[in-house]
């Protein structure tokens, strides 16, 4: 057993065609929110988003701030905030999102003085919501709306085109599939978005990422490691953490041996399931 870190990318037809449908659809758009994720700040942010959206005003949406690492987050929302991004935060659990409604008016009231120079009537902001795929751009627009809206599924490429959802009288969103670029160069960041449900599990070795996981709360969070599987050391080929895992969850087969591939799953559900508590898997780049 080893992390045997093999190259990730994945670029389903949907998402190119997603991509050509904003360009097509941008001249309609007034705000772009693009959502990433709290536990990975950096991984999340879209490679190319600029040349999508091109000068369009954005707010930086940023979801799942109740599961993170508050401090590390932080510290890379700081970072954005210096090189002038509007960021706000969400804790998507609690439902608050009236900074962001404040925020996306405040922007379109500037728009709407420019309209009325040019001797057109005020309307509703026109909103671009954006992201990679389980971001949590689905339970964001529920919030937004204050009622069921948009399907929320727990997987990546939930959302198949984009859709037009009112929000209020002076909102209205385009929802948009959540999407990733043509190849993920840094493939660490590939594994920590593979690791937090944002690209397709069928298409990952899931040893590959049960073991990413591992070495990165050794690496980050070793405290959580020893207190969820009574780990403190982890060996190079991961055998030993395995056994630990396997006989601390019943995870064995016939005989008493370790099932690897069942060790693997529980893994990855711990996180998916938050049963690490507030993790942030992303760092600030020097």
């Amino acid at each position: 057993m080893n992390e045997n870190k093999t190259n990730i990318n994945w670029f389903p037809g949907h998402m190119a065609k997603t991509k050509r449908e904003i360009s097509e659809n941008l001249n309609l758009i007034d705000i772009v929110y693009e959502v990433i994720d709290a536990r990975m700040p950096i991984s999340s942010k879209i490679v190319d988003i600029d040349d999508l959206i091109k000068d369009k005003p954005k707010i930086l949406v940023v979801t799942k701030y109740d599961l993170c690492d508050k401090p590390e987050t932080d510290k890379i929302l700081e970072k954005y905030r210096e090189m002038c991004y509007n960021v706000v935060a969400v804790d998507l659990m609690g439902g608050n999102v009236n900074n962001l409604i404040n925020e996306t008016n405040k922007i379109m009231k500037d728009i709407n003085e420019v309209r009325i120079k040019k001797g057109l009537k005020e309307r509703a902001a026109r909103v671009l919501i954006v992201g990679v795929p389980n971001v949590g751009k689905s339970t964001l627009i529920n919030r937004l709306v204050g009622r069921k809206s948009a399907g929320v599924g727990n997987m990546p490429g939930f959302t198949k085109s984009l859709s037009w959802i009112r929000v209020n009288k002076d909102i209205e969103l385009l929802d948009s599939p959540g999407i990733l670029w043509p190849k993920l160069e840094d493939q660490e960041a590939a594994h920590v978005l593979a690791a937090l449900s944002s690209i397709k599990e069928e298409i990952l070795n899931a040893d590959s990422i049960a073991c990413f996981i591992l070495r990165k709360l050794y690496e980050l969070y070793p405290e959580k490691l020893k207190e969820r599987y009574g780990i403190e050391e982890l060996d190079e080929d991961f055998i030993e953490a395995y056994d630990i895992i396997g006989k601390k969850r019943g995870a064995l087969s016939k005989g008493g041996v370790t099932d690897y591939e069942k060790v693997s799953n529980i893994i990855i559900k711990d996180l998916k399931n938050g049963y690490f508590g507030g993790i942030t898997f992303d760092r600030v780049k020097c």
